[in-house]
């Protein structure tokens, strides 16, 4: 089945959609027992506040990683470097507020430093052949030093109140940069259902050589996938620098790479390629927030976050292991030989 028929609703969408929703209302059924109310909302200057307006808003950038992983994923390859790309876009967009250049040259200097970035990894992968996890290894590690080469090294701050909107405005009453999260996935969703990108990610994910000579833009699909990932991380790092009127080359996106692989495996994306849930790793980015939040007020140390998530990484590729897929069905031939 396409991307583009995998995100259609129906009894597929609710098979593989009720376990991500399910950990999400736990989280959130976690979260309001450990904090009465969690659920309160309130409205100050036409913008809502609340324990779950703050999940949509801190989740936003994991949310925009993550639909950017997900596409990578399923063409069977990974983006280490968003994180990256993150810091080298806001360090981009601090700079030119730190030099008087208007917000929208600043913003097209962060989104196009974006498109680079993931043109690099796309060129990489499709023209030259280099394994993802290696390609992007690569801008993981050199793009810290870009980012800091640009801010010179220190926090850049900046007060530049159309880039500080990105971080602190609202429209309708919710954060901008959770409106920006939820427009980025309904843009997403459309592209892989009005054309074949859908299907032809998929195709490559489940048999590449196959993919090339059925005559598939194999090439171009690859470089595509890798654009889209690093325009939506560069769109996730201005909003970041925006939340803290700073670009910090150090710590922005830090560790955020796990975050958005994280959030495309709990909605049901495949790390072997070939299938991926845009609407579902929406959900599962918002559930991962939740559970950190329920971290966070249970009073466990911030650190605790990455033991679990790189837990339920491990789980994951257990269970999504060929080896317990033939077990599965083994197991399943008894029961059945049984009965």
């Amino acid at each position: 089945m396409s991307g583009a028929a995998a995100e259609k609703p129906g009894r597929r969408w609710q098979v593989f959609g009720l376990p991500q929703l399910a950990v999400l209302v736990l989280a959130l059924a976690a979260n309001a027992a450990v904090s009465p109310g969690f659920f309160d909302l309130t409205v100050h200057d036409g913008r809502l506040f609340g324990s779950v307006v703050d999940i949509l808003n801190r989740g936003a950038p994991t949310v925009l990683l993550g639909l950017g992983m997900a596409l990578v994923i399923a063409t069977r390859g990974i983006d280490l470097s968003v994180g990256s790309v993150m810091a080298i876009a806001g360090a981009a967009a601090a700079w030119a507020a730190t030099h008087g250049l208007p917000w929208s040259a600043g913003l097209a200097l962060a989104l196009g430093a974006g498109l680079a970035c993931g043109l690099w990894n796309g060129l990489l992968v499709a023209v030259l052949g280099i394994q993802p996890i290696v390609a992007t290894l690569v801008l993981m590690v050199a793009g810290r030093g870009v980012a800091q080469l640009i801010t010179g090294g220190r926090v850049l701050t900046f007060e530049e109140p159309h880039l500080l909107w990105l971080g602190g405005g609202a429209i309708a009453g919710l954060p901008v940069a959770a409106v920006a999260a939820l427009a980025a996935t309904a843009i997403a969703l459309l592209v892989v259902r009005r054309s074949a990108l859908g299907l032809f990610i998929e195709a490559i994910g489940v048999n590449p050589r196959a993919s090339r000579l059925s005559g598939l833009p194999s090439g171009a699909v690859l470089v595509s996938v890798y654009l889209a990932s690093g325009l939506l991380a560069a769109i996730a790092g201005v909003i970041a620098a925006a939340d803290i009127r700073a670009a910090d080359a150090n710590n922005a996106g830090l560790w955020l790479e796990l975050d958005a692989i994280l959030a495309v495996v709990l909605g049901g994306g495949s790390l072997y390629g070939g299938r991926f849930s845009l609407s579902l790793t929406l959900v599962g980015a918002l559930a991962l927030q939740t559970v950190k939040t329920c971290i966070l007020r249970a009073g466990f140390p911030p650190e605790f976050n990455l033991i679990v998530m790189a837990a339920v990484v491990a789980v994951v590729l257990c269970v999504q292991s060929p080896a317990a897929g033939e077990a599965a069905v083994r197991l399943a031939a008894r029961l059945g030989a049984r009965t």
